[in-house]
């Protein structure tokens, strides 16, 4: 069930979903939408002015916003396999030759880069980046030496490091779209835009590589000496490093100043491209071993059926699909002095249901809270599929209970059909929640199957949210309003109200799908009504923040381990000899995803 009461125009996030994540709510309401491209905007300005500044910093910007490739450079097999310490040897022999032609490149695009900076400092700076590159250079070779044989004149340069550094020498030269030919720039300031732009295709690389390294730097054991790319690791975890790369960023800034706006958008361009050909330099490394990741790498579409489900509202929604249900019964509300037809459904004024929202909101915010700690163990016990089950059949219990007052209430007559389709159309949702769905639909050969489960009062709302997008092949189980002439009678078909009939659609829709392929079942939520899905899954993975599902599923043995942590460790194990089959339902393991960039990266790759 999910309900709203605002006295805003716009739809907000339901009281309701805000009781479920224990999370505070604000007497005031939220502008348009959570989403801020500024998340500092929601602090007094005193608080933000030491922050907002390295938000706006153009590299720190454009890092921010193309957070997807980064995630997918973190997730490619390569890596997965260098943080686990499984890697072969020779793949890393093969990365190594290919980042000597690549740092060489680096270099000589700064020495370019130098030549054209028209400041002092600038020059200096670059300099320094430079000598920074050639350290680089040194401890590569170290790793030849060690193994005594020269693997960069033996490899070759492969497509994917020779596009990358064609096109870095080709901006460190000036041969960029919209820029005069290198021979016919006339002033240092022309020549000083090289020197911009060349940044901008190098800073993502630093800053890539700095991140990569902290990443890894955190999984390893404080006392793991035998880790063989420990010094890989610390190398760009280091200090020094880290440095360097906040001193690239701090350049292009610094070059950046007195460029125009289109010239801005040239280096926005730039520092894209680097981004898609840094997925592609690791995505090409040549790996001889099994990897966890993708998931998809070790689907067999001829013997395998992979079975992706997902809740929708705040899962893959920005808005509770409630909310934008009882907006529409606000908004369309006859004004308290307008006659109703006798034809029509009798239905409240909009004063009257913002009322009556209200009072079912509060009724089930103190109700919910009241049941959930009503439900929870004393103390931590081991995770139990059955105890589990027994304890949310309560919650089932309430839960059915709130929706009969909803209907008793008559809050949801009169709403049109059409209206509720343009809401669908409008609604948002999360990022890169519609191009996983989409890739996985568009890839006939892959042998998937997409499931929404959803409490969702109305699976109009639904499918029109992802047709608008595009997808329409999607399998909705939810709930269905009643229509007559395509105006809501106020009564739902109930067939998804409660974390009991979520799981039993669940099994249904796992028992119906033929037992002649092998089944991987993924399951992707945010809440406690999600959560014996979740746990009964082959794979369940929990997006958002909702902490009383941590508080709920942690009393019951339930472990929350973050994606890429859990999936290197699991590629250790898968490194050491484990079974192909490593992924196996009921065994009380969640992962935890902070997008759906990560969830992309994990099952489908780049």
């Amino acid at each position: 069930m999910r309900l709203l009461f605002s006295s805003s125009p716009y739809p907000i996030p339901t009281l309701f979903r805000l009781a479920r994540s224990h999370r505070p709510v604000c007497s005031s309401p939220p502008p348009p939408t959570w989403r801020s491209s500024n998340p500092m905007a929601i602090l007094p300005k005193s608080s933000a002015a030491a922050v907002i500044p390295s938000e706006e910093r153009l590299a720190t910007r454009f890092w921010i916003k193309y957070r997807r490739e980064s995630v997918l450079s973190l997730y490619s097999p390569f890596a997965l396999c260098l943080a686990s310490g499984s890697l072969k040897i020779d793949t890393f022999r093969h990365y190594i030759a290919q980042d000597v032609h690549f740092l060489k490149a680096f270099a000589h695009a700064y020495e370019l880069a130098e030549d054209c900076a028209d400041d002092d400092d600038a020059k200096l700076a670059i300099s320094e980046l430079r000598k920074g590159i050639l350290e680089e250079l040194k401890m590569h070779n170290s790793f030849v030496q060690e193994w005594g044989s020269d693997c960069v004149n033996e490899s070759p340069v492969n497509s994917a490091t020779l596009k990358y550094t064609e096109f870095l020498l080709a901006t460190a030269s000036g041969k960029v779209e919209g820029l005069k030919a290198p021979g016919k720039l006339a002033t240092p300031f022309e020549k000083t835009k090289i020197a911009a732009y060349t940044l901008g295709a190098m800073t993502p690389c630093m800053r890539l590589y700095a991140f990569l390294g902290k990443e890894f730097q955190r999984l390893l054991e404080p006392n793991e000496h035998n880790h063989p790319y420990k010094k890989w690791i610390e190398n760009y975890s280091s200090e020094s490093f880290q440095a360097s790369a906040l001193q690239t960023e701090d350049l292009l800034d610094k070059l950046s100043v007195p460029l125009t706006g289109e010239e801005l958008n040239i280096i926005e361009k730039l520092y894209h491209q680097a981004m898609k050909l840094e997925i592609e330099f690791f995505y090409s490394q040549p790996l001889t071993q099994p990897t966890i990741a993708p998931l998809t790498k070790q689907h067999d579409p001829e013997q395998d059926h992979l079975m992706i489900f997902s809740d929708f509202d705040l899962t893959c929604t920005v808005v509770d699909s409630s909310a934008i249900l009882a907006e529409i019964a606000i908004v369309t509300a006859p004004k308290p002095d307008q006659n109703q037809p006798a034809s029509q459904i009798a239905r409240m004024s909009s004063a009257e249901l913002r009322n009556t929202w209200g009072l079912l909101s509060t009724q089930y915010t103190e109700e919910y809270e009241q049941c959930i700690e009503s439900i929870l163990p004393s103390e931590k016990v081991e995770f139990n599929y059955e105890t589990l089950h027994k304890a949310l059949e309560q919650l089932s219990d309430f839960e059915k209970r709130a929706n009969s007052r909803v209907i008793e209430s008559g809050v949801l007559k009169g709403l049109n059909l059409e209206d509720i389709k343009r809401a669908g159309q409008r609604l948002i949702l999360q990022d890169g929640c519609l191009s996983f769905f989409q890739k996985i639909t568009k890839n006939k050969s892959l042998n998937a199957n997409i499931h929404v489960l959803s409490y969702c009062w109305c699976d109009d709302l639904i499918r029109t949210a992802f047709s608008s997008g595009g997808m329409d092949v999607l399998n909705i189980h939810a709930n269905e309003f009643n229509y007559e002439e395509s105006i809501s009678t106020g009564e739902i078909v109930w067939k998804v109200q409660s974390p009991i009939d979520k799981i039993q659609a669940f099994n249904d829709i796992l028992q119906d799908c033929s037992n002649e392929r092998k089944k991987l079942s993924v399951y992707i939520g945010d809440s406690v009504g999600d959560l014996l899905c979740l746990v009964k899954a082959d794979i369940g993975i929990v997006i958002g923040s909702s902490s009383s599902l941590r508080k709920v599923g942690s009393q019951y043995g339930v472990s929350f381990v973050p994606l890429f942590p859990g999936l290197v460790k699991k590629q250790k194990e898968f490194g050491e000899g484990a079974s192909p089959c490593i992924w196996k339902g009921q065994s009380g393991i969640l992962y935890t995803a902070s997008s759906w960039d990560d969830i992309h990266a994990f099952i489908l790759g780049w």
